[in-house]
């Protein structure tokens, strides 16, 4: 099977997969705060957040696993993946052990001056984070068999297991509303339970699917493959717990200046973005081996070539949602949830803002991961991660209003942070600006300048409801299509597209 038919098989398998647990979650999602209220909505949105915010620091700390797997997987050499395999999981565990202790000592602070939890609501936050740092260690324990579903390209089991992990949270969600008992420890501690059943599947299954999955790591340890991954992965946990640090720490600072209400409006905002960042994630995913591989290959024309296809495509698969969503925010958010907390649609608009911004560069850093040296860029992304949550608590502690808890995060997160990106993809590996700019940048400007057309077009010519809705994503989806395929093509992707076309043919 050619490169782009896996790809294109597997971001369907993603896809499908998107399909059903985007549903199943924000329906979940409309339970629990209508269970929960939003007081503890957004009670838990601070505590129980860590473990959605270490979703970002389990991915980037898979990086490691993810390239020297990928590489031993393009050599086709068994011993070199038992012992990455072997490796991952001894650093992994390490990592385990140091997140716990991490958590446990904030646990002081947080619960002693930061955190403005209601007196009554104390003893049920402290329940719900110390079962939250159990299931942060379980989910960093899964890396490496995350790492080996990826490196052998298997996004139809991957897809399987979110499918069923969605459909467990959703039995929770159903099980708060009749349950007697405190209904934010029940809902927190079966929440972080649930890592426990998909930690166990996945290694049932690898281990039972693929020969590497030998757990021997005094036979398989090798010392000069211990000390690339060591530093490899320090360097990108640098860069994953300064972002992990932003994006939980701004969440706080939040807490801290306007109470707990408001974290529920930013609570909903991180859902929105975390559920339209996925069709974008979707295409990275399947991308992520492919590009590794080449890298380990030396084929960096072609590494370069589809990291930057991956960039436009990631930021269109954005555009697709994000821009209808923009324009009828007001009317989405109270369909989905009738009683809309206040400043959600502020924080959503801000939220669509930076995830279009951070998805035009996101794959360019799969190939810096994928040549290895990253020290210098992971201390200046790192940089660009930090200061916007220094930034917010200036801007609070002067008066700023609850909106100014993103504008640092889209000029400096996720601006600067792309120029990082952009700039060591140039250095590192060879890639050329201008290449960069009429592949990726001209293109999404046009096409994001045309679907606002078309959508605003509806918007003001409609009155508000369904119909109105409807016809929105239906004119951004004609904008796009329409603009990708007048200016937005390169020559080989059209070329591309006409083979696969002919392909479809010939099959019927």
């Amino acid at each position: 099977m050619s490169t782009v038919s896996r790809v294109i098989k597997n971001t369907s398998y993603l896809y499908l997969k998107m399909g059903i647990t985007t549903f199943v979650t924000l329906y979940s999602t409309r339970l629990v705060l209508a269970t929960l209220g939003e007081s503890d909505f957004g009670v838990f949105h601070v505590v129980g957040g860590i473990i959605s915010m270490l979703g970002f620091l389990n991915l980037a700390m898979a990086n490691a696993s993810y390239r020297f797997l990928s590489y031993a997987e393009g050599e086709n050499n068994l011993e070199e993946k038992k012992k990455v395999f072997n490796i991952s999981i001894v650093m992994h565990c390490i990592i385990a052990l140091l997140t716990m202790l991490l958590l446990f000592a904030a646990m002081f602070p947080l619960f002693n001056g930061i955190l403005n939890i209601e007196p009554d609501r104390v003893i049920a936050t402290k329940t719900i984070y110390v079962g939250m740092i159990f299931s942060a260690a379980l989910i960093v324990i899964n890396v490496p068999y995350d790492a080996m579903l990826n490196a052998h390209e298997n996004m139809l089991y991957y897809s399987l297991i979110a499918i069923f992990e969605a459909l467990l949270r959703l039995g929770i969600a159903f099980a708060c509303i009749y349950t007697s008992y405190d209904k934010l420890i029940f809902f927190g501690i079966l929440s972080a339970a649930v890592p426990i059943v998909t930690l166990t599947i996945s290694k049932i299954y690898c281990h039972k699917h693929y020969e590497e999955c030998v757990l021997s790591p005094f036979k398989y340890w090798d010392y000069s493959i211990a000390k690339k991954m060591a530093t490899f992965s320090g360097w990108s946990f640098l860069t994953a717990i300064t972002d992990l640090a932003t994006f939980q720490g701004i969440g706080v600072v939040l807490n801290h200046f306007y109470g707990a209400t408001l974290n529920a409006a930013q609570g909903i905002s991180n859902q929105v973005r975390a559920y339209l960042s996925t069709f974008s994630e979707n295409m990275k995913k399947a991308l992520n081996p492919v590009i590794m591989k080449k890298a380990g290959a030396k084929e960096y024309a072609v590494m370069n070539a589809a990291s930057i296809s991956g960039c436009k495509f990631n930021a269109l698969m954005t555009l697709f949602f994000t821009v209808p969503f923009i324009i009828e925010a007001p009317y989405i958010l109270e369909l989905w949830l009738k009683h809309v907390p206040q400043w959600s649609m502020t924080f959503c608009v801000f939220q669509m803002t930076m995830i279009i911004i951070t998805q035009m560069a996101q794959p360019l850093a799969i190939s810096i991961y994928g040549m290895g040296n990253i020290k210098a860029f992971a201390i200046w992304k790192s940089v660009m991660n930090i200061l916007p949550l220094a930034i917010t608590y200036v801007c609070f502690k002067c008066g700023g209003s609850p909106y100014w808890l993103y504008i640092p995060m889209i000029v400096v997160w996720a601006f600067c942070g792309d120029i990082v990106v952009v700039t060591y993809a140039k250095k590192v590996c060879n890639m050329r600006l201008c290449d960069y700019m009429r592949g990726v940048v001209l293109p999404v400007i046009g096409i994001t300048v045309i679907m606002f057309v078309f959508g605003l077009c509806v918007h003001f010519l409609l009155s508000e409801g369904l119909l109105r809705l409807v016809l929105c994503f239906l004119f951004t989806t004609i904008g796009l299509v329409g603009a990708t395929f007048l200016f937005g093509l390169s020559v080989e992707e059209r070329n591309t597209v006409r083979e696969l076309i002919a392909q479809r043919k010939l099959r019927k």
